[in-house]
């Protein structure tokens, strides 16, 4: 299979081995290429709040635009393993995490999944991501790395899509320094 683009979230809010979820998501960026995955582009940071109903810490986000050689399954199982590596433990799905690579798009297929639960191990592989028309955190980087993008069921561009958030929420966005 060619080598085709494909649109990941990064997102953290604990620190992990190599010190704070910055820290964390560039090394996971840097560490990619040893999995099969090609960082083509990456968004930079945003600090958001978390989605949590209980007190955590804010999450550090990015969108990056990436290249392998598997269809999806396989670049979400490359994904996973990169989490790993950083110390990713999936417990609650709104739990804190030191790291969480989700694959949002992988060449526009469309995999009707489990109803949104693509990041539990072993529920069918969702695509597009079930939450990536409503979360601002996700669309204000996207835009940054593929402002052409449309979503692969809907055909909504991503402007359209952020339009459609509450203003409130794309406030909290905000981005980082580095």
């Amino acid at each position: 299979m060619a080598m085709s683009p494909i649109l990941i979230a990064l997102g953290a809010n604990l620190p992990g081995p190599g010190g704070g979820p910055e820290a964390t998501l560039r090394a996971a960026l840097a560490a990619m290429p040893a999995f099969g995955l090609q960082v083509i582009r990456v968004a930079p940071f945003y600090r958001t709040p978390a989605l949590a109903d209980y007190t955590q810490d804010d999450y550090v986000n990015s969108v990056a635009v990436i290249a392998a050689a598997e269809p999806p399954a396989g670049v979400l199982a490359r994904l996973h393993r990169v989490e790993a590596l950083f110390g990713r433990v999936r417990r609650d799905r709104w739990a804190p995490r030191v790291i969480d690579l989700d694959l949002l798009d992988c060449r526009g297929a469309i995999l009707p999944g489990s109803g949104g639960r693509s990041g539990v191990p072993g529920a069918p592989l969702a695509l597009p991501h079930p939450g990536i028309s409503s979360r601002g955190f996700v669309l204000v980087p996207l835009r940054d790395v593929a402002p052409d993008w449309r979503h692969p069921v809907t055909g909504e561009g991503v402007e359209r899509l952020i339009a459609a958030l509450p203003p409130a929420e794309l406030a909290q966005i905000r981005r980082t320094g580095g």
